[in-house]
């Protein structure tokens, strides 16, 4: 039991990288709001099918009526949109590859902030893992955006790089709340009280961005019932990811995690390898290895 959180988030790194795939196809048929929502509201309905699945033969007794639960939830749910919005911002951006380089350090956010306000101690060999990994994932992303042909250095301290801090710090925070939400109930069935928050926080991001949504794009509701069968894809993959990331976030600090899921990135070179024909460079072989070595550090090494 120790280790399982390991195979959780491996697996939910992968259906991650399936998702983004069916979201890069709909965010060509859809506004960015549009398209995030898609993963809420199709997701919703598997993830109550898991949490019927798992309460038939449990007798569910939590009182998730208490603030102490709700309140985190609600919070998780805002700062995950955050999150998502301050993304959406970097699109428009000019320097949007110097911010979204800054959104994938969000693992060494989550473990300050871990630090210093939640009482999740990292160990030494917890932080080298971190770094080495993040540092991979920069290799990765400096080869991906063409980062060296920026004009300076300067640009990697402008705009865009802290509406990437914020988004990366949304994310962050978000998964935190998500995890004090669900050892709230402080019971061991880590599986029941991670399907739960996920439930709650998922209703709280499909009524919310959803009612914004009819607002202000209604006519994008339209699109969205035309573009069902990837959004149906989209939803699934995202809930049973979704319900990887809480189990996991519920029985491991939450920088270990975000550490681990830095392996989507070589998920997703991967695909684009054996899927669609692109040939890594030496320097992308370079940063999924100082990846791979970071995970396997943060595995074998961390406590």
């Amino acid at each position: 039991m120790e280790h399982l959180w390991i195979p959780i988030v491996l697996v939910a790194a992968a259906l991650q990288t399936a998702r983004n795939a069916g979201q890069k196809y709909l965010s060509g048929h859809l506004s960015a709001l549009s398209a995030t929502w898609i993963r809420f509201v199709f997701g919703l309905p598997f993830a109550l099918m898991y949490l019927f699945l798992i309460t038939t033969n449990t007798s569910f007794e939590f009182d998730i009526f208490n603030l102490g639960f709700l309140l985190p939830c609600g919070l998780a749910a805002l700062c995950q949109l955050s999150g998502t919005a301050f993304l959406m911002i970097l699109f428009r951006l000019r320097n949007f590859a110097i911010g979204s380089t800054y959104v994938r350090t969000e693992v060494v956010v989550a473990a300050f902030i871990g630090t210093i306000f939640f009482n999740e101690f990292v160990s030494l060999m917890g932080w080298v893992a971190i770094f080495i990994s993040v540092s991979g994932v920069i290799v990765i992303s400096a080869i991906k955006f063409n980062l060296g042909k920026q004009n300076s250095l300067k640009n990697f301290f402008d705009i865009s790089a802290g509406i990437g801090l914020l988004s990366g710090l949304g994310f962050a925070l978000g998964s935190f709340f998500i995890r004090e939400a669900s050892l709230s109930f402080e019971d061991d069935n880590f599986v029941l009280t991670a399907a739960i928050t996920l439930v709650v926080v998922l209703s709280f991001q499909t009524t919310g961005l959803g009612l914004y949504i009819m607002i202000t794009q209604p006519r994008q509701l339209y699109t969205i019932i035309k573009l069902w069968r990837p959004s149906l894809f989209v939803g699934f993959t995202s809930a049973i990811g979704s319900i990887g990331w809480f189990t996991a976030m519920t029985i491991q600090r939450i920088a270990y995690v975000k550490a681990l899921a830095q392996i989507e990135f070589i998920f997703a070179l991967c695909v684009s390898i054996l899927f669609f024909g692109e040939k890594p460079t030496r320097q992308e072989f370079f940063g999924m290895s100082l990846v791979a070595i970071g995970i396997l550090v943060l595995v074998l090494f961390a406590n």
